[in-house]
């Protein structure tokens, strides 16, 4: 009788007249509300099955959610990083096994005759632990904060009419793409950490150690950690979640500024969830995860194995050709392009938002770069820092300039995008290169933002509204090829298990690019970028491809040449400018 009374009362409205946008709306509206409910059943389905799960062997290492026994004499080290306890040497086939033993046995020798030395070592390595823990939770609170910069900036680079829509976006963002991180995404990405890429920095976390396709130095998806509970239950989990929720955050913030003034809200909300749950931590778990990518200098001799230190293309790349993708299936906004593809520019309704948006997301930046390391005990974080400005302003002044070469005048929304460039492209190299490389690589990004802008939209014709393509894409590109370029090899001996005691000759020699002698590196390192942008792009295209197919992820011609902000979200950005009848 409701299903009949339903169909009735449409037929009705048809008949009546009600406009085909306020169907649409209503259609919408639907769509979107039974899109949420299933995720929250899929969800709730997920963490009774987690809590079901049997228990883990009695054997496997337990998780500390209290955080007691996280941090003893194991992780006591020495400025040089050398270790407090002597591990036993097992392999006795080995040309060193005889001065390891005798090592090994004059520490337990050591040990029995000063026990307060080992009860001493047990509290130095919890307080560098707990110190590594507050850094690494401080730096992701100023990387969460960069929220609120992605808002801004995307908010007033377009019309007026969409300025809630764009809120609404990067708020929504936040909310759905945590959740499907929460479920699976972060059990893909790091399930397996302990085996290959296990973060000392913060204990090791040992409980994550289980590949969920591959094993090894070949493994593909982590399969610890789903939901959180588990072996994921545990102090050193939890920190790393809190820091790399954020990161994938940002993947999720960057397709709002190419997909905005023309997506349904539903379809924005899947794109999140695949985001949160597929895309970002599935090639994640390559770079550092401890997958195959990481560990590629081992099994193919590629020099360190793939190198990202803070995600130009782990996070930005992703984000930004999966933004291309989406960009390309919704296609250009009405009127973009005119007869003869003539561009027409769609100003920036609102300046004072993208500078004070730039600026707040070179704050968090200094989270993100810096945090990376993991560890206020690792000094190298000053050099990042330093490097991570250095680029920023490099980028912002060569953009600028272009552009004023180029046009006659300067584009303070270009230079912001110049801004954003050299922190892009500065994110992977700006552990392993000297402040001079920096300024260059900063440049370079300034540079490639601008013709990337020009490039899509008179010979792609992508309508990237804010680009993000250009920005996050192009320019995590470069960067992490500009690890290959650039790297001294001042730091990361032994990154990824390669060359820990010598490389290239060379004792305590780090990550080293092209221009200091590593040509397999750089070869590494432009495979690795190129494969992050297939991926993204590929994986992305194929999946909302059909998604289109079966439903348009656009929104009407009539809702978009009114404004997404009252058809989509019931409500303008700015009220006063609504049109009140009087009573």
């Amino acid at each position: 009788m409701r299903i009949g009374s339903g169909r009735h009362s449409l037929r009705l409205s048809l008949l009546r007249g009600t406009s085909r946008a306020t169907l649409w709306a209503r259609l919408s509206t639907a769509l979107s509300a039974t899109v949420s409910a299933s995720a929250a059943i899929l969800l709730a389905a997920g963490l009774l099955a987690g809590l079901a799960a049997p228990c883990f062997a009695d054997d496997a290492p337990k998780p500390d959610p209290s955080g007691i026994a996280t941090g003893d004499k194991s992780a006591a080290v020495d400025a040089a990083g050398n270790p407090f306890v002597v591990a036993e040497p097992t392999d006795k086939t080995a040309p060193d096994y005889a001065a390891n033993k005798k090592a090994f046995d004059d520490y337990q020798a050591q040990s029995a005759k000063e026990p307060l030395a080992v009860k001493l070592a047990d509290s130095v390595g919890h307080v560098r632990v707990a110190t590594n823990f507050a850094w690494t939770l401080n730096t992701g609170y100023l990387v969460l904060f960069m929220q609120a910069g992605f808002a801004l900036l995307t908010c007033g680079l377009v019309r007026k009419k969409n300025a809630a829509h764009l809120m609404m976006l990067n708020f929504a963002a936040y909310v759905f793409a945590f959740l499907a991180y929460y479920a699976v995404g972060y059990a893909f990405q790091f399930g397996a950490v302990a085996i290959n890429a296990a973060p000392t920095n913060l204990g090791g976390i040992p409980t994550l150690n289980h590949f969920l396709v591959g094993s090894g130095q070949w493994g593909f998806i982590g399969g610890k950690g789903f939901f959180l509970v588990g072996p994921a239950y545990d102090s050193a989990s939890n920190c790393l979640t809190l820091f790399e929720v954020v990161f994938m955050e940002t993947a999720g913030y960057i397709i709002v500024g190419a997909v905005c003034e023309r997506i349904t809200f539903w379809a924005f909300l899947l794109c999140e969830l695949f985001i949160g749950a597929i895309l970002y931590p599935i090639s994640g778990c390559w770079t550092w995860g401890g997958g195959w990518l990481s560990q590629v200098g081992s099994t193919l001799n590629l020099g360190h194995g793939y190198v990202d230190f803070a995600g130009s293309t782990v996070v930005h790349a992703v984000g930004g050709f999966c933004a291309m993708a989406l960009a390309i299936i919704l296609g250009p906004r009405l009127g973009k392009y005119g007869p003869g593809g003539k561009i027409r520019v769609f100003p920036a309704h609102n300046i004072v938002y993208v500078v004070t948006g730039t600026f707040l997301l070179l704050f968090g930046w200094m989270g993100f770069n810096p945090g990376s390391t993991l560890g206020a005990t690792d000094l190298r974080i000053s050099v990042v820092a330093v490097n991570t400005n250095l680029a920023a302003v490099a980028g912002s002044a060569a953009a600028m300039l272009l552009w004023y070469i180029w046009f006659g005048k300067p584009d303070i929304t270009m230079a912001c995008n110049g801004m954003l460039a050299g922190l892009v492209a500065i994110t992977a190299p700006c552990a392993f290169v000297s402040p001079t490389s920096a300024v260059v690589i900063g440049v370079l990004a300034g540079c490639l933002v601008c013709g990337g802008v020009l490039f899509n939209d008179r010979v792609l014709k992508i309508d990237d509204p804010c680009g993000a393509i250009s920005v996050h894409g192009y320019c995590g590109w470069l960067g992490a090829v500009s690890v290959g370029i650039f790297a001294d090899g001042t730091y990361g001996a032994g990154w990824n298990g390669v060359g820990a005691t010598s490389y290239l000759g060379r004792a305590g020699l780090g990550v080293t690019g092209l221009l200091h002698g590593d040509t397999r590196q750089f070869l590494c390192q432009l495979m690795g970028a190129t494969l992050y942008a297939a991926w993204a792009f590929g994986a992305t295209y194929a999946v909302f491809w059909c998604v289109n197919k079966a439903k348009s992820m656009r929104v009407a011609p009539e809702v978009e040449e009114q404004g997404l902000d009252v058809p989509e979200f019931g409500m303008p950005g700015y009220p006063e400018d609504a049109v009140v009848t009087p009573y």
